[in-house]
C-alpha cells in the first residue's frame, strides 16, 4: 500500500510528542525497557488504498494487548460466540488489565471480558490446533491476511523475555484452570500467548488491520471479507467499551473510536467506515496506554470529528 508523508498530520504529531516527557516505557517485561520513549509515529489507511503518515512509520513494535482482538475474532471464527462467551465475559472492569481481583469474587469463576490477561489467556487456549507451533502459525497466517504481509512474524527475544517473566499470568491460568476456564497445560499456553504478545508489525501494518475492522472484517484492497461481520462488530464493541484499559470510559468521551493499546506503546484505531488507524509511542501514561498515541488521536477526533457518539 503506497503511504505518503502529511505535513498536517506531522503537526498533530509534534504537538502531541511534548507528552512524551510525562510518560515512561513498560519496565516489567525486560526487552520493553529498551524502547526509545521520544520515537513516535502514526499512519491512517483509507479504503480507497492510500495512506497518510508521520514519523517513522516503518519501526516494529509488539502488539502486546493488541493482540487480544486479534486473537478474539480467530476464536470467535473458530468456536462460535456461544462457546467463547461461556468462558469469557462480556463486562467492563475498573481495575488493571492484569488484576486477578474479579476471577476470585466472580461466580462463576470466569474473566470479565477478553481484554483483560485472564480474559485474552481463555481466548488464546480457544485457538484451534493439534500443538502449539500450529496454533501459532494459523494465529500469524490471520494477521498476515489482516495486514496484507506475509512476512509478519513474532519476535523471539521479546517473546523469550515475556516467557521468562510471566509469573502472573500463569497464576491466572491456575486459577482458571481450577476452575475448568482452561483446560490445557498451563506452560503450553503461556508459550503461546508471549508469541501471540511478541508478534511484530509497523505502524502501516497496524493501519491496515485497523481498516479491515473499520469496515467490519472487509479487506478493501483484495475484496475479501476477512472476518464475518458479526465477529468484526463484536471485536470493536469490546475495543470501546474495554480496548483502552481501565482508561476506556474517559477515552469513549475524549475520542469515541473503537481501539485497543498496548503496552509496547501501540495502538490500533478504527474509524467506522471511514479509515484505520496505526501508532507508535512508546512512552506510557499509568493506565499503560502510549501518553502521546492517546493525544494524536484526541486531537485528530477533534479537529475531524471522529467521534461516533
Amino acid at each position: 500500500m503506497p503511504c505518503t508523508s502529511s505535513e498536517e498530520l506531522k503537526q498533530i504529531m509534534m504537538q502531541a510528542r511534548v507528552y512524551t516527557q510525562y510518560g515512561k516505557v513498560a519496565d516489567y517485561i525486560p526487552a520493553l525497557n529498551q524502547a526509545d520513549p521520544d520515537n513516535l509515529s502514526v499512519a491512517i489507511s483509507h479504503p480507497e488504498g492510500n495512506c497518510v503518515s508521520a514519523g517513522d512509520v516503518r519501526m516494529k513494535l509488539s502488539l502486546q494487548s493488541i493482540s487480544k482482538v486479534l486473537a478474539l475474532a480467530l476464536a470467535l471464527m473458530d468456536r462460535g460466540e456461544d462457546h467463547v462467551f461461556s468462558k469469557v465475559g462480556y463486562e467492563p472492569t475498573g481495575d488493571p488489565f492484569n488484576s486477578i481481583i474479579k476471577l476470585e469474587i466472580s461466580k462463576p469463576s470466569k474473566p470479565l471480558n477478553p481484554m483483560i490477561n485472564a480474559g485474552a489467556l481463555a481466548v488464546t487456549h480457544l485457538i484451534k490446533g493439534e500443538s502449539v507451533q500450529e496454533r501459532i502459525e494459523r494465529l500469524l497466517y490471520f494477521v498476515r491476511k489482516l495486514a496484507g504481509n506475509p512476512s509478519i512474524s513474532y519476535c523471539e527475544e521479546i517473546a523469550a523475555s515475556e516467557f521468562e517473566t510471566a509469573h502472573l499470568n500463569r497464576s491466572l491460568c491456575y486459577f482458571m484452570k481450577q476452575h475448568s476456564i482452561i483446560n490445557e497445560d498451563v506452560e503450553n499456553l503461556i508459550y503461546l500467548y508471549t508469541k501471540q504478545c511478541a508478534i511484530e508489525m509497523n505502524c502501516l501494518d497496524l493501519a491496515r488491520i485497523g481498516l479491515v475492522f473499520a469496515l467490519d472484517g472487509f479487506e478493501p484492497l483484495t475484496k475479501e471479507q476477512l472476518i464475518p461481520v458479526s465477529v468484526a462488530r463484536i471485536c470493536k464493541t469490546f475495543m470501546v467499551t474495554c480496548g483502552m484499559y481501565n482508561a476506556s470510559g474517559e477515552f469513549a468521551v475524549r475520542v469515541g473510536i473503537p481501539a485497543k493499546s498496548g503496552v509496547s506503546g501501540g495502538i490500533m484505531g478504527s474509524v467506522p467506515n471511514r479509515f484505520g488507524i496505526g501508532i507508535f509511542g512508546a512512552a506510557l501514561d499509568d493506565k499503560g496506554n502510549s501518553i502521546a498515541g492517546v493525544k494524536i488521536l484526541e486531537m485528530l477526533s477533534k479537529k475531524y470529528d471522529l467521534s461516533m457518539f
